[in-house]
Formats: structure tokens, sequence, C-alpha cells
């Protein structure tokens, strides 16, 4: 195979927040071409997790993303903390988001988000044994409404578009394949 890497000629964040940081790089093609605006999505990666309850229930969150502009049902999942490893974060991030810890909890493996435009990386866990033992602690920007489904019901939401979130599909399907239901 060739090697078809991009050189990185310069490199600035045009943002640098909380919720967005992006790097502006100026890069050269393997064919010399130019290019002074390329921006990549830097990230830390996030965590979902497919947590079942021990009826074999998944737990599911609904919740409103601004940046789609509507509200979307999902796996629990949230962005990796500086310094947090990302199985902290998957345990974190489904007690806070939905109030269920689990007795187990495994990672299963990782999906490249957005290889075009990002550097995220999300990492998927499973949680067996998951059990309702606190209160949600949400974030300011969070109002979320916590759901169960079988494995029939999860699947029929991933066909017919109910859930659409291509990185949750994918994890739906990975653990679906992996536990052989």
């Amino acid at each position: 195979m060739r090697d078809d890497a991009w050189r990185v000629t310069a490199s600035s964040y045009a943002i640098d927040t909380r919720f967005l940081r992006l790097r502006k790089d100026s890069i050269e093609l393997p064919d010399g071409t130019l290019i002074e605006d390329y921006y990549v999505r830097e990230s830390r990666g996030f965590a979902i997790v497919f947590a079942m309850t021990p009826d074999e229930r998944v737990v599911l969150v609904r919740q409103y993303k601004h940046g789609i502009g509507r509200v979307l049902l999902e796996l629990p999942a949230g962005s990796i903390d500086p310094g947090e490893e990302a199985l902290h974060a998957a345990t974190r991030e489904l007690a806070e988001e939905t109030g269920y810890e689990a007795s187990s909890v495994e990672y299963v493996r990782g999906f490249v988000a957005d290889p075009t435009n990002s550097n995220t990386i999300a990492h998927l866990f499973l949680a067996r044994g998951a059990r309702r033992t606190c209160e949600q602690n949400l974030d300011v920007t969070e109002a979320i409404d916590v759901e169960l489904a079988s494995f029939d019901e999860l699947r029929a939401m991933v066909r017919d578009g109910t859930i659409d979130c291509m990185p949750h599909v994918a994890a739906i399907y990975a653990v679906l394949d992996l536990i052989d239901r």
C-alpha cells in the first residue's frame, strides 16, 4: 500500500472550549497540493454503554441533542473527561444518566466515529446485571428520560430508525452479535 499520509505544515486552534475543540491545519497532500484550512474536531473520545438488566432488558436514554436539533433515543453514553479511562467514563455516565450500576462491565471494542474530520473513538462497553441504585445526576445540558427495551424491541427500533444515531446503531448490532441475540 502507498504511503498516503498528509503532512501538516502548520496547526492552530480555531476553537478550544469545554464543548468543542477545533484544530485548523495547513496540509500538504502526497501529490504536493496545499490545503490551508482543513479542520479537525479533537476529542478524548466517548464511552457507549449497552447495559442489560438481570431480566435482559436494555437501558436506553431519550434526550434532546442540540447539534441535530431533536430528541434521540440512544444507549447511555458520554465524553471521557481529562485524565479519565474509558471504563471509568462508561460506569460514571451509566450512573449519572440513568441511575443504574452494573455487576460487571466489559470492553467490547472501539469505533472510529468520523475519520475524515475528527479523531474521536467511541468505546463500547457491555454492562451486565444493571440495576437502578441511585438518582440521576445530570449535567446542566441534560434532561434524560430512561427507558427499558427487550432485545426484540431494541432490534425493531434500530431497523425502523427509532434509534438512528450511527455509533449507537453500530454498538447495538455489535453487542447483539457478541451475545448471539
